[in-house]
């Protein structure tokens, strides 16, 4: 079933809603970062399954290994549901998302529409960040990389 948009694209009526991912790797609501950090990490976490978990849930949860941007823990990123996408939306990276009311407003952005149907709120949009590319400065290089670049894997000397 599809309509018809302003912009003349067809717009799936039942497509696939927005995707939150959480961060929860090696920084994003670690100990090492203290308990207030683990605590906040956690209260989010609750609070993003209970919504997803609602009848009308307008997006979908993941939970992530380490995305890579450390410098900004803890990360979120909402990528545009179906209808998003097609009137523009990308993948918002938010930094910070454990900070004070940012979960809330996370929430009603995304239940709003989220990337590309509805705008950012400004307290967000402080908290956005471009990420960073593979081989940049500041990008983590996942173990598989490592890899097939041929380095040997973190703790293991090379044989002769």
């Amino acid at each position: 079933m599809s309509r018809r948009s302003s912009g003349g694209a067809s717009v799936r009526a039942a497509g696939r809603p927005c995707t939150v991912t959480v961060c929860r790797g090696c920084c994003c609501g670690s100990p090492k970062r203290g308990a207030d950090a683990v605590a906040a990490a956690r209260e989010q976490a609750e609070l993003l399954r209970a919504a997803a978990g609602e009848g009308d849930a307008r997006f979908e949860l993941r939970v992530s290994d380490c995305l890579g941007p450390c410098d900004h823990a803890d990360v979120v990123v909402v990528q545009p549901s179906t209808a998003g996408r097609l009137r523009g939306g990308r993948p918002v990276w938010i930094g910070w998302s454990t900070a004070q009311g940012c979960t809330d407003d996370l929430l009603a952005w995304v239940a709003a529409g989220g990337p590309g149907l509805a705008p950012l709120p400004p307290a967000l949009e402080l908290q956005t960040f471009r990420p960073p590319r593979a081989g940049l400065p500041g990008r983590r290089e996942s173990a598989t990389a490592r890899l097939r670049s041929g380095a040997t894997p973190r703790g293991i000397a090379q044989q002769a």
